[in-house]
């Protein structure tokens, strides 16, 4: 088992500011939730008194999209004090963030932006993932990114990228098997192969997500990273390939847009923690 694995054998929900009351009321059993640490940088107010009181019932990952890990320039230090008030306020059992790039000189874009994968990156990159773990104090997870392009300069594979960055920063990965699959449909990969080949003993964390689905210029299938609907059927069977290797590594449920009621999201926890329990269950006692 990974030693990232903070949070063993739980699914867990975004946590949503429309959700707020019902979750103090009913207390629903559920292994953690995540926020986004960005939505949570303001001083006080409504949503850290809600924060607060639902961080007493329940563990927490912190899910950064705003530290440009991959960006040329320097990391915003004024970002990372932030990011390190969050911890120290709130104590969550995980901090992650992804690889990509955000910023370009003063200003900030609302994507998170592909990297080439050449050594010059790489060594970008895990300068970066230094300074934050210094930084914060706390290791950080790196998720693997969900991608339309690839670049002609990239002399490195994704897999082995992320292997390095882990290698030598000491820092755990985010696995998002919806990423995968995006990734995988989009550049013609093997899903399958690509988590056979991951390197789960880094592995702290799962995502799972909706796609969307177009096609490209050519009429081929083109998968959208979208976070706007339920966990799609080939994705779940490459989650539960994925806990064959990793075994009950704690999974996080995306939902991000067109929120559905927070019955929705318990179902799609439910059949996560259902994975996860078969998951353990394969395990001889004495590895568990």
């Amino acid at each position: 088992m990974s030693r990232y694995n903070t949070l063993p054998g739980h699914a867990g929900v975004g946590l949503k500011p429309e959700h707020y009351r019902e979750i103090l009321e009913a207390r629903p059993q559920l292994g953690f939730f995540e926020i986004h640490a960005e939505n949570y940088m303001g001083a006080g107010g409504p949503p850290h008194r809600y924060l607060a009181a639902i961080a007493e019932s329940y563990q927490l990952s912190l899910h950064g999209v705003g530290l440009s890990i991959g960006g040329e320039g320097d990391l915003d230090r004024a970002h990372l004090t932030r990011l390190m008030h969050l911890i120290e306020t709130y104590r969550p059992a995980s901090f992650s963030e992804h690889l990509a790039w955000s910023t370009h000189e003063s200003a900030y874009l609302n994507d998170l932006l592909p990297l080439p994968y050449t050594p010059e990156t790489l060594a970008r990159v895990c300068r970066h993932v230094d300074e934050v773990q210094q930084t914060l104090g706390v290791p950080m997870l790196l998720e693997n990114p969900s991608t339309y392009l690839l670049f002609e300069e990239s002399t490195i594979d994704e897999v082995d990228f992320l292997a390095t960055i882990a290698e030598r920063t000491g820092c755990g990965l985010l696995l998002d098997v919806n990423n995968v699959m995006v990734s995988s449909v989009n550049h013609g990969w093997n899903p399958k192969d690509y988590v056979d080949r991951f390197p789960v003993e880094f592995v702290g964390e799962i995502h799972l997500a909706g796609y969307d689905e177009t096609q490209d210029s050519e009429g081929a299938r083109l998968l959208i990273d979208a976070h706007g609907s339920a966990v799609r059927p080939d994705v779940f069977d490459l989650y539960v390939h994925t806990l064959t290797r990793t075994g009950p590594i704690a999974t996080l449920v995306e939902w991000d847009n067109d929120v559905p009621d927070f019955a929705t999201l318990m179902n799609e926890a439910r059949m996560a923690q259902g994975a996860l329990d078969k998951a353990r269950a394969s395990i001889p006692d004495a590895a568990q």
